[in-house]
């Protein structure tokens, strides 16, 4: 059994593993850069609840209150969070940041700030979303009105009366172009380069969550056939408002890391017009957006829900771990390397911390077992 343990982050996933390391006689250190733990979550904006449900959320070893409700809003996470911490009695090292991993006789590397310290085994589970990340887009220092990244937006208030454009129709974009329409915003558009797949969060008591559980294991090319009949019963066609029938499937989308929007919303604010979709930036022309179809708005604020980078390359980039778009190669609680580890990098249709949950247990039995 290994003596000397890492796990890097104190999100969902890095307290997860170490709480499952921890059951297994492991007892690791958490290196977390923030003073808190779950700092993303704390940062995220007001309205977020969990698209997953209560039940199927829950992190190994401390079931989420029932009083949080179906769907967990995000200060009830944070709540959660900590409790899971100090239910567990975690060791956690708050300002520590990681620069570099390496890996030399037998042993690991940890690069910090402070210093250097010596592993067995390395987690590292610093987030998928953890850069954000604005395109450059053609003119866009001439814009005098406001380009912000999603990751800053926290409520519409400083938004009432303005025109926003909108840009990215993942969940993130979906749900914060709902909330300005619904709250005072002057207009919304929102740009979208790509037709998302789009689901009901929930039917009555199913959840969409119950859906990909029991379709992730089933063929691509299936569940791309059954996806198309359950969108046309779920929703009205609405590709003369922008919003048609992507004409990738379901299941190969997820496979290229776009999960569906799940509608809380966005499908009735389209309808009514006061959220309206839009084809993608092209270029900015002094006050004014040019779309890819020649179309001009002319926004107060565009609000880029355009995605993060995972920021790992300079910590593990050397050592041959990466795949595309710097995503871990090796996922799913399996050895990168020998007693390496990667949690929280892929975001599965079944939901984000219940594979956070089972990422935690397989690496606790591999760590444990010397794989």
């Amino acid at each position: 059994m290994p003596h000397t343990v890492y796990v890097i982050g104190a999100g969902p996933a890095g307290l997860a593993a170490a709480a499952a390391l921890k059951s297994k006689g492991v007892d690791a250190t958490v290196l977390e850069k923030s003073e808190h733990v779950g700092n993303a979550w704390r940062h995220h904006y007001d309205r977020l609840h969990l698209h997953t449900t209560r039940g199927l959320s829950q992190l190994p070893g401390l079931p989420i209150p029932r009083e949080f409700g179906r769907w967990v809003a995000r200060d009830d996470v944070v709540r959660y969070l900590e409790a899971y911490a100090a239910h567990h009695d975690l060791r956690i090292e708050h300002g520590v940041e990681v620069s570099r991993l390496d890996r030399a006789d037998g042993a690991w590397t940890v690069t910090t700030a402070e210093g250097k310290r010596a592993a067995d085994a390395v987690v590292v589970a610093t987030g998928y979303n953890h850069t954000p990340h604005v395109p450059d887009w053609p003119g866009q220092d001439s814009f005098p009105g406001q380009v912000v990244h999603a990751s800053r937006y926290r409520n519409p208030a400083p938004y009432v009366g303005q025109n926003v454009l909108v840009v990215g129709a993942g969940n993130t974009g979906a749900e914060i172009a709902q909330d300005l329409a619904e709250n005072g915003a002057a207009s919304v558009h929102i740009a979208i380069r790509t037709a998302p797949h789009i689901v009901p969060r929930n039917q009555g008591p199913w959840a969409a969550q119950y859906t990909g559980l029991l379709v992730r294991h089933l063929p691509t090319a299936l569940v791309d056939a059954l996806s198309v009949p359950v969108r046309k019963a779920s929703f009205p066609d609405l590709s003369h408002l922008g919003l048609p029938i992507p004409e990738v499937g379901l299941a190969t989308r997820v496979a290229q890391g776009a999960i569906p929007v799940q509608d809380i919303g966005l499908v009735a604010a389209v309808q009514a017009g006061t959220v309206r979709v839009v084809v993608p930036i092209e270029r900015f022309d002094g006050g004014e957006v040019v779309l890819s179809d020649g179309a001009r708005l002319t926004p107060d604020v565009v609000l880029a829900a355009t995605g993060y980078r995972r920021a790992l390359e300079p910590v593990v980039g050397h050592l041959g771990v990466l795949g595309d778009q710097g995503k871990p190669i090796v996922t799913n609680g399996r050895p990168a390397a020998p007693g390496l580890y990667f949690t929280g990098f892929t975001n599965p249709i079944s939901g984000m911390f219940r594979e956070m949950a089972a990422d935690a247990r397989r690496i606790a039995r591999n760590v444990v077992g010397g794989r």
